[in-house]
């Protein structure tokens, strides 16, 4: 029983900070005096950064810091591999947080962020995920899991500190130059480490490991192809992604101003947005902020 709950304790307690954080961010966002349709999504990005800094920390933690050389070399992942056999408690641990996450992420991604013009392939994306997350656990293919854990979150950091930064820049009716001078920081930095990380190294590691390196460790190794099949759809998600990323960084070229070229810029996604501000700051200042919206654009 003791053995259970010093398993159970990391993660509930990881979860029980990102949840804290996530419930004192709306008041936080209206002591900012962020724009209605900023103030609605601050939240969402605000706990989302403290989660991925978390995950992507104790990933880091298990490649890098303990015995386990699935970054240095990938082949290794699959060395000594068995059908049943058992998962290490500190790679249990990360699978269950994650899982955990994504399972929730379906769920708010429908019903509860806001909807974006990647909504729908980001609700496929969180699918993948998860399956991953479950499959690689069942089928112990937990090694390169945590491999690919480490390759991704580290640009959804950069992604939810980026955006956080837009937000803020405006906040108070204002314009702020060093969260201007971030945010621009943030972009740069996710646009090349998600090509390093998710276009190149994702292949040459992760792909090569369970396409090639897999079948040379372990000939006939039980789904070989559902797995593969699913990492190379995640793969060809972060290619349309990437397009995304090119498509921001010409328009940053162009009109020198960074923002998320993800949303939906329409009369009523604005109001809708707005409307999600229930607070008497938020009323008084409505057109104000409009105003204010209406000439950054």
């Amino acid at each position: 029983m003791n053995s259970e709950c010093d398993f159970l304790t990391p993660p509930l307690l990881c979860l029980t900070v990102v949840l804290l954080s996530a419930l004192s961010l709306q008041p936080l966002a209206q002591w900012c005096r962020l724009l209605p349709k900023d103030a609605a999504k601050m939240p969402e990005s605000a706990w989302k950064l403290v989660f991925y800094t978390m995950s992507w920390s104790y990933s880091t933690y298990l490649l890098f810091f303990t015995s386990y050389s699935f970054f240095h070399d990938p082949p290794s992942v699959f060395y000594n591999w068995k059908s049943g056999m058992s998962v290490p408690t500190d790679i249990a641990i990360a699978y269950l947080i994650q899982g955990s996450f994504y399972g929730h992420s379906i769920y708010a991604t429908v019903y509860m962020d806001v909807w974006r013009k990647d909504s729908a392939v980001m609700v496929v994306h969180h699918i993948i995920t998860l399956a991953l997350i479950s499959f690689s656990y069942a089928f112990r293919y937990h090694n390169v899991g945590i491999l690919v854990l480490f390759l991704h979150d580290i640009n959804d950091i950069q992604l939810e500190f980026t955006k956080l930064n837009i937000y803020l820049k405006s906040r108070g009716e204002g314009y702020h130059l060093l969260n201007d001078v971030l945010s621009n920081m943030g972009s740069v930095s996710f646009s090349i480490t998600w090509f390093w990380f998710r276009l190149y190294w994702f292949p040459l590691k992760v792909l090569y490991a369970t396409c090639v390196s897999s079948l040379q460790s372990v000939p006939n190794i039980p789904f070989y192809f559902f797995f593969n099949t699913l990492l190379l759809a995640l793969l060809l998600m972060n290619i349309y992604w990437f397009l995304f990323i090119v498509v921001f960084v010409v328009k940053v070229l162009k009109v020198k101003e960074v923002n998320d070229v993800r949303e939906y810029e329409d009369e009523e996604g604005d109001n809708a947005a707005a409307g999600l501000l229930k607070e008497p700051q938020a009323e008084n200042h409505g057109g104000d902020d409009a105003g204010h919206h209406n000439s950054a654009q």
